[in-house]
C-alpha cells in the first residue's frame, strides 16, 4: 500500500529545522531540510540562508534579517496639527514587514510639500512624521522579504530614498510607471500608513500611532519600501545626496518623461526653489539651447546662473510672458515648468509656451486652487498641458545617482544650508519666511 509512504514523504518534506548567529548586525540563517528520494533513502539538503530549496529559495527566513545591537527607543519630528511648531518624541523602534527596510537615517531633504502638510495646506492623517527624502544606512530587513532584495541592499548599504515608494506590484508598476503606483497613493498619500493599512510609527510613552508622509523620513530610523531605495556609493556624501529623492527626482520626472526635453529645444522654468533648480540643472544636462529662469527674488535668480540658466526674469520688475516671449524671438518656448504652485504661475506657464509646446505643472498649490486656462488657444494650437509629480523610482533613481556621481548635477552647488536635527523646527520656518535659496537639508546622525 503506497499510502504510508506518500505521507512519510510529505512530513519528511516540510520538516525543517532552523538555527542562526548574529555577526555583529550581521544575521544569517541556515535551514538542515530532510528530505526522501525516489528510493525511500533520505538525504539532506543545507540551505545557507540565502537560497533554498525548492519554491522557498525566494524569501529569506521568515523573522527579520538584522535588527542586532538596535535601541529600543528612537526620536522623530511629529507634526501634530496646522501652524503649530514641528515638536521632537521618543517613538518605540520602527520594525519593517516583508519587502521593507529599516534605515538608520542620516540627513533629510526639507520640501515645500512638507510645510504645506504642517500649515494645513494638504489635507493628511495627522499626527504625522514629515520628511520624504532622505539618505541613510540599511540596518534591517523585513520577514520574508525577497532574497533579491536582501542581496541588492546588504545590512550597512548606504542608500538614498524616494519619496514616491512604488509597490512594485500595482497595474502602474507592473508597466513601469512607478509615478503612479495605486497603493502609494490608496494607502500613504490618502491614509498616511504603508501598504498594509498600517503605519509604523508609534510613540513611546502610550503607544499612540503617528502616520508616516512617506517614509517620515525625519527621524533617527525610518521603513522604506524597498523598491523606492538605491545605492548611494561612497563618493557621494550623505548630506547633499538627500536631495535625490525629491528635489531632483521630481525635476528628472518633469523634464525626462513629461516634457522630453530635447537637445536644442528652449526651456522655462518658473519658481527657481530646489526643485525648479534642480530643473534648470536637468535641462543642461538634457542640451537644451536657451534655458530661462523666473523668480521674483534676484538672489535666486543669480544662482540660477550657476545652475544653466542662460537668461534670468525677475517676474515683479517685468511681465514673465512678455519677456519670455521677447528671448524667443516672439514665439515662446517649447517646454515651460512651472515649480512654484500658484494659480497665477499656472498661468504664466501656459501662456509662455509657443504653439505646439508643453506646459508641465510639478508645483503643489493648497488644495482646492484652480488655473486658468484659454480654451480655444489650447485646442487651436495644439498646446498640451501636463502634470507631473514625480520620477520613476526603480528605473530613474539610480540614474539620478550616476548624474551626481559623475558630476553633471552638481549637488554641494544645490544644497545651501544644512541644520542638525534639533533644528528642524527652525528649517521649515526659514523655508516659509523665504529665506532659503536652493534646498536645505537636515543631518539628523
Amino acid at each position: 500500500m503506497a499510502y504510508p509512504r506518500m505521507i512519510r514523504r510529505a512530513i519528511a518534506e516540510t520538516h525543517y529545522l532552523r538555527s542562526s548567529w548574529c555577526f555583529g548586525n550581521r544575521f544569517s540563517t541556515h535551514h538542515a531540510i530532510s528530505n526522501v528520494d525516489d528510493n525511500n533513502n533520505e538525504k539532506k539538503i543545507i540551505d545557507n540562508g540565502w537560497g533554498g530549496h525548492g519554491s522557498f529559495r525566494r524569501y529569506s527566513n521568515s523573522s527579520s534579517l538584522g535588527g542586532v545591537g538596535l535601541p529600543s527607543y528612537m526620536r522623530a519630528a511629529v507634526f501634530w496639527e496646522p501652524n503649530k511648531p514641528l515638536t521632537i518624541e521618543e517613538f518605540r523602534m520602527p520594525r519593517p514587514k516583508a519587502g521593507e527596510v529599516l534605515i538608520k537615517t542620516k540627513a533629510c531633504g526639507v520640501c515645500h510639500s512638507d510645510l504645506h502638510v504642517m500649515k494645513g495646506e494638504l489635507p493628511f492623517a495627522s499626527p504625522c512624521v514629515v520628511g520624504h527624502e532622505i539618505t541613510g544606512e540599511v540596518v534591517e530587513h523585513g520577514p520574508l522579504t525577497d532574497r533579491k532584495i536582501v542581496e541588492r541592499y546588504p545590512l550597512g548599504s548606504r542608500v538614498v530614498g524616494a519619496f514616491i515608494m512604488p509597490c512594485g506590484n500595482c497595474l502602474f508598476c507592473s508597466k513601469g510607471h512607478d509615478d503612479l503606483c495605486e497603493d502609494f497613493f490608496a494607502y500613504n498619500r490618502a491614509k498616511g500608513t504603508l501598504y498594509d493599512g498600517e503605519t509604523r510609527l508609534f510613540l513611546r510613552s502610550g503607544e499612540k500611532p503617528v502616520f508616516m508622509y512617506s517614509m517620515g523620513g525625519l527621524a533617527e530610523y525610518c521603513v522604506v519600501p524597498a523598491h523606492a531605495l538605491s545605492i548611494l556609493p561612497d563618493s557621494l556624501p550623505y548630506a547633499e545626496s538627500a536631495i535625490l529623492g525629491c528635489a531632483v527626482f521630481t525635476a528628472y520626472g518633469a523634464m525626462a518623461h513629461a516634457a522630453e526635453v530635447r537637445p536644442g529645444d528652449s526651456v522655462a522654468v518658473i519658481g527657481i526653489g530646489g526643485v525648479g533648480s534642480s530643473c534648470l540643472q536637468i535641462a543642461r544636462a538634457f542640451g537644451a539651447s536657451d534655458i530661462i529662469a523666473v523668480d521674483v527674488q534676484d538672489e535666486k535668480l543669480q544662482k540660477a546662473k550657476e545652475f544653466g540658466a542662460t537668461h534670468t526674469v525677475n517676474a515683479i520688475q517685468e511681465d514673465a510672458i512678455e519677456k519670455i516671449r521677447e528671448i524667443t524671438g516672439g514665439m515662446g518656448v517649447d517646454i515651460a515648468v512651472e515649480a512654484l504652485g500658484k494659480p497665477q504661475t499656472f498661468f504664466q506657464c501656459f501662456n509662455s509656451v509657443r504653439d505646439g509646446g508643453k506646459a508641465v505643472m510639478i508645483g503643489l498649490t493648497p488644495a482646492g486652487a484652480v488655473g486658468e486656462v484659454d480654451i480655444n488657444r489650447l485646442v487651436r494650437r495644439k498646446i498640451q498641458v501636463i502634470g507631473s509629480y514625480g520620477a520613476r523610482a526603480r528605473q530613474d533613481l539610480p540614474k539620478l545617482v550616476k548624474l551626481a556621481e559623475s558630476g553633471i548635477f552638481n549637488l554641494s552647488k544645490a544644497v545651501s544650508r544644512k541644520y542638525t536635527f534639533e533644528e528642524a523646527g527652525q528649517a521649515f520656518h526659514d523655508l516659509n519666511q523665504g529665506n532659503i535659496v536652493g534646498r536645505a537639508v537636515v543631518e539628523v546622525m
